[in-house]
C-alpha cells in the first residue's frame, strides 16, 4: 500500500451468504476513493471493466493471491466465490482527503497541499498552524510525517482536534495550544507557518505585527503561507471583518523584509456565507507562499 493512501474504512467481514449483491453487479469504489477487497478465506473470482463493460482484467483470489488495489472509477464485479469465502472490503482515500472522510472535516485548504507539493522533504518539517480551527490542515500535516504546533481561539474545535489526534496516535506529532492570535507572541523557529483564512478575523493591526514575528521565527530557507480576505474596489468586503488586506499589501510585507514570493495572487473566491439573494459572497483573497532569505 503507497504511503500517499490512508485507510478510511473497513466494512464488516462478508461470506458467501452476505456478500451484497450490488458486488455482483457493476461498480465502483466511492467518489475520490480506491479500494481493497481481502479475501480472509475460500475464493472469488472478479473482473475489472472499461467504460462500455468489457472485461479488462479477470482476478482469481484468496488469501494467498490478493486482490490488486482498485484505483477510484475502476468498474468491477465478482463472477464467483466459493462456498466458504470470506472478505473483507477496505477503502483508502489521500491524505488529504482522510479527515474529511474519517472524521467529517473540512477538505484539507488547496493551498496547504499546494505548498506542501512545493516544500516537499524527507526530513519532518516544524510546522506551525496560526488559527487551526478543527485541524484539518494540521491532521494532514502530521499524517505526512511533519511536527505541527497548532495553535487556536476556540477550545470546543481544539477540543476536537485533540481527540482526532489521540485516535490517530499522534500526540509525538501535535502540540494543540488555545492562545489568542491577537495576543500571541512567536516563539521558537519553524520552517513552516501557515495561516488560511485567518486574518480577518484578527483586530487592526495585529496582521502585520503577527507577519513580522512569523517572519522573525521562520528558519532560514523556510516558508510562510498565508490566505486571507483582502477588500478591493471591484469586490468590496460586505461582511464585519476587523480587518482585510488591500491590494499589493500582503505581498509588499515580504518583498520589502527580503522574501522570495514562489507563489501569490489576489484572485477572486467564495465565502462559504451567501447574501440575501442565496449567493455565496465573492471577494478577493491574497494567497502568498513566500520563502525565507537564507
Amino acid at each position: 500500500m503507497t504511503s500517499s493512501l490512508k485507510c478510511s474504512q473497513t466494512l464488516p467481514e462478508w461470506t458467501a451468504a452476505t456478500l451484497p449483491a450490488a458486488l455482483r453487479e457493476r461498480h465502483c469504489a466511492p467518489e475520490g476513493q480506491s479500494a481493497q477487497l481481502r479475501v480472509l478465506a475460500g475464493t472469488l473470482t472478479m473482473e475489472w471493466l472499461d467504460d462500455t463493460d468489457q472485461v479488462t482484467a479477470t482476478y482469481k483470489a484468496s488469501a494467498q493471491q490478493p486482490l490488486p488495489l482498485m484505483p477510484p472509477h475502476q468498474a468491477h464485479r465478482i463472477v464467483s466465490v466459493s462456498d466458504d469465502l470470506r472478505c473483507q472490503l477496505s477503502l483508502f482515500c489521500a491524505l488529504e482527503d482522510y479527515g474529511h472522510l474519517k472524521y467529517g472535516m473540512t477538505r484539507t485548504h488547496s493551498e496547504v497541499i499546494k505548498a506542501f507539493q512545493h516544500t516537499e522533504t524527507q526530513a519532518p518539517l516544524r510546522v506551525l498552524d496560526l488559527g487551526c480551527g478543527g485541524g484539518r490542515n494540521t491532521l494532514y500535516m502530521a499524517l505526512k510525517g511533519h511536527r505541527v504546533t497548532a495553535l487556536d481561539h476556540n477550545i470546543n474545535s481544539l477540543e476536537s482536534l485533540a481527540t482526532v489526534v489521540h485516535n490517530e496516535a499522534l500526540e509525538k506529532r501535535v502540540d494543540i495550544h488555545q492562545v489568542d492570535l491577537n495576543q500571541y507572541a512567536v516563539s521558537g523557529e519553524y520552517d513552516i507557518m501557515i495561516s488560511t483564512v485567518v486574518m480577518m478575523f484578527l483586530q487592526p493591526g495585529t496582521p502585520e505585527r503577527l507577519i513580522h514575528e512569523m517572519q522573525a521565527h521562520t528558519a532560514p530557507g523556510g516558508y510562510n503561507l498565508i490566505v486571507a480576505a483582502m477588500s478591493t474596489d471591484d469586490y468590496p468586503c460586505t461582511m464585519p471583518f476587523p480587518f482585510t488586506f488591500g491590494i499589493g499589501q500582503l505581498s509588499r510585507l515580504y518583498t520589502d523584509a527580503g522574501w522570495t514570493l514562489e507563489r501569490y495572487n489576489e484572485d477572486v473566491g467564495e465565502l462559504h456565507r451567501t447574501d440575501a439573494q442565496g449567493n455565496r459572497i465573492k471577494l478577493r483573497f491574497a494567497t502568498l507562499l513566500a520563502r525565507c532569505p537564507i
